[in-house]
């Protein structure tokens, strides 16, 4: 590195002091923490970001988001080449960027990066870094910061997308690798073309949802999604949506609304009641990545049916499933390709879900805990489909089956035109044009639910009723050490300490379709426990058992 690309580093970033005594951890989520404390971080963010545009001649993003967290929260997260997330061989290098203690620790790490990786600091090749944030009142700072730290690189320019959601900023950043078009209104183009393509692909003896069910009312978290949802509503046809907690009206972000407290309290957001018993509901959370469906019970007091994420990845799978069936049952040996449909999941999924899936004839896999995991694993098929409980997750399509389909369909529009077999092709180009496959996207999984259920001719009620969870408990064990804890077999399978296990199952074998099993938290000295069984209090007594076996071999008390 040169003098003058060194005193760049060092001037700039000693206008951005780290807070005393705060250690900060890039995970699954990036860098989160009281808006407070963050100013050097996403300036630091900001260089790591030049850098890895630098090393991969690509364009990168940056998201100022802590997405479900409290107003007063921030954080920030990279967008790699792909659309995805930051590479987990980078998230050392973005700790120790975040905790270094001066400007001149700060030059060294990046020095030695720069010569570990080869990063090519010839001034030749440029940066490219896309700037994203969501409506919280620290962003417009915190984006500065990150505008700050791009461009103490010479030659990186940072480019301010303005207020998005966290997945239209992935979304840009894969089109714009990918040579393609990527403003916001060309997303919102996409999302709406593929949309009403596959509304006109709806057999025409079909009736399209009328009445109460042609109204879909959205809780928008108080946040972007909310706003971005009524500009993408008026591109589309053949839905009615009423958005409410836009955010426009006053109402606090996170408070009382959005996907993660509607999905972990069961409860209906603030703005729903009883007037809403028997609509079809949906809510996104802060950012506008997670989505869930719910429907107020009538002559209750705000108790919701919840659809999940394991419901929607349900809905999906099905509906994709019919459309390779059709594709297959008209293949000739010559034009045949069995496409590889999978299922990936958590060990948090519920248990009926995972059982539905594998009655359809799926493959389920099951993955460690974590999007990044999923995601990889999804990508191993032609398509595959990942979603949590909480209502993260996307369909993934390879570019070998995306480039077979295009031919395949091209062949049948020639040959069979208007066949089933053309029909169920175009589908599933639509379906991989309007899912937003960088990542879980609240707005575009919503479209394709939607697009779904009036193929499908289905209400809320008949989506919900594919199958019924089995209750569950989830418990935290305090404990001295998490890492005494090790398991196998996507988490479900305890290896360390010796005994458990065994002594696990030979509790969990009491309950009717009892289900158990332990994993160290990512984050803090806790063991979580997750236990189904058939009736609630089963779940709760398995869960209580268990939680003391953990207790009894490394614990300190249960919450």
């Amino acid at each position: 590195m040169n003098e003058e690309q060194s005193s760049v580093i060092l001037n700039t970033s000693s206008r951005f002091s780290p807070p005393q005594g705060v250690k900060l951890s890039y995970g699954t989520a990036g860098f989160r923490a009281d808006a407070s404390l963050l100013q050097s971080t996403v300036f630091r963010v900001g260089i790591l970001a030049a850098l890895r545009s630098l090393q991969t001649q690509s364009v990168i993003g940056v998201m100022i988001t802590a997405s479900h967290n409290q107003v007063s929260d921030n954080g920030v997260k990279i967008a790699d080449p792909s659309g995805g997330m930051l590479s987990q061989h980078w998230e050392p290098f973005a700790d120790a960027l975040a905790n270094a203690t001066s400007p001149h620790q700060l030059l060294k790490l990046i020095n030695e990066f720069v010569e570990k990786e080869s990063i090519p600091f010839d001034g030749v090749r440029s940066a490219e870094v896309l700037l994203g944030r969501d409506t919280r009142p620290s962003g417009d700072d915190l984006l500065e910061a990150a505008r700050q730290g791009v461009t103490s690189i010479i030659g990186a320019v940072a480019l301010d997308m303005g207020i998005l959601t966290t997945p239209q900023l992935h979304w840009m950043v894969r089109a714009r690798n990918k040579g393609l078009k990527a403003s916001e209104q060309d997303y919102f183009e996409q999302l709406s073309s593929s949309f009403r393509y596959l509304m006109d692909l709806i057999p025409s003896e079909k009736s399209k949802l009328g009445g109460p069910n042609e109204k879909l009312v959205v809780d928008g978290a108080n946040g972007v999604g909310g706003v971005k949802l009524k500009a993408l509503e008026k591109l589309l046809s053949g839905l009615v949506i009423e958005v409410r907690n836009s955010g426009e009206d006053g109402g606090v972000l996170n408070d009382g609304v959005g996907a993660d407290y509607v999905q972990k309290e069961k409860f209906v957001p603030q703005g729903f009641g009883s007037k809403d018993a028997g609509i079809r509901c949906a809510s996104l959370d802060g950012d506008a990545d997670r989505l869930v469906y719910f429907s107020v019970q009538p002559e209750s007091n705000g108790t919701i049916d919840l659809v999940d994420g394991d419901k929607i990845l349900s809905l999906f799978a099905l509906f994709i499933g019919e459309q390779l069936s059709i594709l297959n049952e008209k293949e000739d040996i010559k034009n045949s390709h069995q496409a590889r449909l999978g299922v990936v999941q958590t060990a948090y999924a519920n248990g009926a879900s995972t059982s539905y899936l594998k009655q359809l004839g799926l493959q389920v896999e099951l993955t460690p805990t974590g999007v990044k995991y999923l995601h990889e694993k999804a990508a191993e098929f032609d398509i595959g489909i990942y979603f949590e409980a909480n209502g993260h997750g996307t369909v993934l399509f390879s570019e070998y089956f995306t480039e077979w389909l295009e031919a395949r369909s091209n062949e049948l529009s020639s040959g069979s035109k208007g066949s089933e077999a053309e029909k169920a092709a175009l589908r599933l180009l639509a379906v991989s044009k309007l899912i937003n496959q960088a990542v879980g996207d609240a707005l575009s999984g919503l479209l394709l639910v939607e697009v779904i259920l009036q193929h499908m001719e289905w209400s809320i009620h008949r989506w919900n009723d594919l199958y019924h969870d089995l209750p569950s408990r989830q418990l935290k064990v305090k404990v001295a050490d998490r890492t005494a804890v090790v398991t196998a077999n996507a988490e479900t399978v305890v290896v360390s300490p010796p005994g458990l296990q065994e002594a696990i199952n030979e509790e969990t074998a009491k309950y009717p379709q009892g289900r158990c099993f332990v994993r160290p938290s990512g984050t803090e000295d806790v063991v979580r426990v997750y236990a189904e069984a058939s009736t609630q209090e089963t779940a709760d007594s398995l869960a209580n058992s268990v939680a003391k076996l953990v207790d009894q071999f490394l614990g300190q008390n249960t919450s």
